[in-house]
């Protein structure tokens, strides 16, 4: 508008452009002139009666740098053109293209593979066409076009691995599509040598399907199950289109948000998503298959590392904030290591217990098996949302990096063979040889805790796996089966999560896997013993700073029960704390417990009731008559409504006995976390335990995870071989004589 503005209009908005010599200009800059000819005409259109504004040239410059104006290709050098303005059906291509900040791509050559679907590879090809794209012959090579479009039914079709295989072996990208069904997938753009290949993906994508196996196994088949197709032709149309704009964005050079991601867009709501793909350095077809290997192999050897000033739910080397930036992009539904991270929905408000997908160390042939138990879900808690969401998401990610994927380093032959080198697994495993002969009956009753394994054949090959002795300072030998979840029911050994641990660091990682050891087992001198424990007194640990009990216990007073503490500490000295809780007000009392260990024992009872809260939400709606409760497992029902404190006395405070305190225990703070290590490696030696470590850290993780072992210490599932179980509580004075095999408490945990 003369005398006020200059007004550029386009599909991102409009701008306005304030002088006269952006009003001289205006009428000129219609793509038919060179900035010379502009100039010139400039000239020659002014008004004789009013000179031509100055600084006009400088305007142009101006308009240039500011990316207003962009250049293109003469009209008459382009064929079927000729001279003049862009024909009018280019136009809205011109402009994308400008928005894009690009210029059309001048090699359009595109190979096109229709796997299967409901899109036609003729409607394909129009597609392709529609937007200027040239499609090659069909048939036509990888190597015969710039990038080959692939287009399928379901992103893990196994033929998807020789396309792979041949577009690496012709060094030309491929972009992988998915245009039916109810949600469209785009992406990502496959490029060898550059980005995650189609195996990277795939792997994440089979993690995602895990609840799938019950299936597969009874169609006794691994590809992919068929889905029928749900799509309009309206919504295949769009997911064809959304395919090909993408391919052409990519030859133009445009870094379209399918790059390295899958790009989802849900037909029914119209939600898009991105789902980032991350290469996986230990590859076996684009990586270095043996990383794995290597890191395993190395000594566990503790760097200095200082504890940060907000650990959480205990001494982290970052906080749980720092945690959650680092690692929270493992978290997605489609591309992502753990599925979701989401708070109990049936979690009372007080409490913090966050869910993060099926327990990959839990894994079970059969449908039954897979959703059972109050174990069948992983899960974290804190104080905080924020501490319960770290809990969680490490949790999913310690079971994901403790499962076996193949490429960990194995030796095979018998025990016999690899002499002092190799563990027995029976010190591990730690059945008495009457449970061995009694395992029938023992794994009649289904629970996975209560599973007896076979005797073990010391002369029978097995696969061994090398782990890092701290306190020897050397490699030793385990069973692969007892070091990584499997889900082979058939395998001999089986792998259990004590021991596992996720953190910031190696050394927070290996801290957090002791204290577990530690705990567990000083849970089991205390259940299988029956023996009384003293108070945890939590009116002194309220007035002594910790103010978040009193609000918890209120919580729980809302809903008709009791809290109290008992101090389990065993001879390590580290504080070990197990919280209860009971209904008051009818006669099942729904007995809950939740246990912790750590070196300070404020965080020690932060985490008992913290983690007796994630077994609130399976009772809170139980009703008097014995229904109502959230989960199925018959072990745990059995307990809840039938279990009292005046039949099971040793889960109340032994009134002999002081309550313990904060200052209790003598407890000395560091600042450090690898004078932590050195700590706790020194307390088991002087018991005459060896400490071993596996790292299980995957490289495309990051997130640093150790599995710990102690032969000799005790798991608090029934295991009941010789040894610390019947010694330890006379050494402590609970007990004036080993309690006899046929008197241990036969009823099992089962948390």
């Amino acid at each position: 508008m003369t005398g006020e503005a200059v007004y550029l209009v386009s599909g991102r908005g409009v701008r306005a452009v304030r002088g006269a010599p952006a009003e001289a200009l205006a009428p000129l800059l219609d793509g038919t002139r060179t900035p010379d000819e502009v100039l010139r005409e400039a000239a020659r259109a002014r008004d004789a009666r009013r000179p031509l504004p100055r600084g006009v040239r400088r305007a142009l410059a101006e308009l240039w740098s500011a990316g207003l104006l962009r250049a293109h290709p003469d009209p008459a050098a382009t064929p079927g053109t000729g001279a003049g303005p862009p024909a009018a059906h280019d136009r809205s291509a011109e402009a994308f293209w400008d928005l894009a900040g690009t210029t059309p791509p001048a090699r359009t050559a595109v190979r096109l593979l229709v796997l299967d679907g409901p899109v036609s590879e003729e409607e394909a090809r129009a597609a392709c066409a529609a937007s200027g794209l040239d499609v090659g012959r069909p048939g036509a090579q990888a190597s015969d076009a710039e990038v080959t479009l692939v287009l399928c039914t379901d992103y893990l079709d196994p033929r998807l691995a020789d396309v792979d295989a041949l577009q690496r072996a012709a060094g030309r990208p491929w972009i992988l599509a998915r245009p039916g069904g109810p949600e469209a997938w785009t992406g990502p753009v496959l490029r060898p040598d550059d980005g995650p290949c189609w195996h990277c993906l795939a792997e994440r994508l089979r993690l995602q399907r895990g609840s799938e196996a019950p299936l597969h196994r009874a169609l006794g088949c691994t590809s992919p199950v068929a889905r029928p197709d749900a799509s309009l032709a309206a919504s295949r149309a769009a997911g064809l289109h959304t395919a090909v704009l993408e391919t052409a964005k990519w030859l133009a050079g445009v870094p379209g948000p399918t790059r390295d991601a899958v790009h989802t867009v849900d037909a029914l709501t119209l939600d898009s998503a991105r789902h980032p793909v991350a290469r996986r350095p230990q590859c076996p077809s684009c990586g270095d298959a043996g990383l794995v290997r290597a890191r395993v192999r190395a000594p566990f050897v503790p760097a200095p590392r200082p504890k940060a000033a907000d650990g959480g739910n205990g001494h982290r080397a970052l906080s749980p904030r720092e945690v959650l930036e680092r690692y929270g992009h493992l978290v997605g539904p489609v591309t992502g290591v753990v599925r979701e991270v989401r708070r109990d929905p049936r979690s009372p408000a007080f409490t913090h217990s966050f869910l993060s997908g099926h327990n990959l160390a839990m894994r079970a042939p059969t449908l039954a098996g897979h959703s059972a138990g109050l174990r069948a879900l992983s899960g974290g808690k804190g104080l905080t949302s924020e501490e319960a969401r770290v809990s969680a998401l490490c949790e999913a990610v310690e079971r994901y990096s403790g499962s076996r994927h193949g490429d960990e380093p194995v030796v095979r032959d018998s025990f016999r063979a690899f002499g002092p080198a190799a563990v027995h697994p029976d010190t591990v495993r730690l059945y008495d040889p009457r449970q061995l002969r009694d395992r029938d009956a023992w794994n009649a009753s289904g629970s996975p805790f209560q599973y007896v394994g076979r005797p073990f054949d010391e002369d029978a090959p097995v696969d061994w796996t090398p782990v890092w002795s701290l306190t020897g300072g050397v490699q030793r030998l385990l069973p692969t089966s007892l070091l990584y979840f499997d889900a082979d029911p058939a395998a001999p050994l089986r792998a259990d999560s004590n021991g596992n641990a996720a953190g910031s660091s190696p050394e927070d990682a290996f801290v957090q896997g002791f204290l577990e050891l530690v705990e567990r087992d000083a849970v089991a001198l205390w259940w299988y013993n029956r023996t009384r424990a003293p108070a945890c007194d939590l009116d002194a640990f309220a007035a002594s700073g910790d103010a978040w009990i009193e609000p918890l216990r209120a919580g729980y007073r809302s809903l008709g029960r009791e809290i109290w503490a008992l101090d389990l500490t065993s001879d390590f000295g580290i504080p070990v704390v197990a919280a209860l809780s009971r209904r008051t007000d009818g006669p099942p009392e729904d007995v809950l417990f939740g246990f912790g260990a750590h070196l300070d024992p404020r965080i020690a009872v932060r985490r008992a009731l913290t983690e007796m809260g994630q077994l609130l939400p399976a009772v809170v709606d139980a009703r008097p008559d014995g229904s109502g409760y959230t989960v199925d497992d018959p072990h745990a029902l059995s307990w809840w409504r039938t279990a009292t404190v005046a039949g099971q006395p040793h889960l109340l405070p032994d009134p002999q006995r002081a309550p313990s305190r904060p200052g209790s225990w003598t407890y000395t703070a560091r600042a450090d976390l690898s004078e932590d290590v050195a700590a706790l490696a020194a307390l088991a030696d002087e018991r005459g335990l060896e400490v071993l470590v596996l790292d299980q850290t995957r490289p495309d993780i990051g997130l640093p995870v150790v599995k710990v072992v102690v032969p000799g210490m005790r798991q608090f599932w029934p295991r009941f071989a010789p040894g610390r179980l019947f010694d330890v509580p006379v050494a402590l004075g609970r007990l004036a004589e080993p309690t006899p095999y046929e008197r241990l408490n036969p009823l099992p945990l089962f948390v």
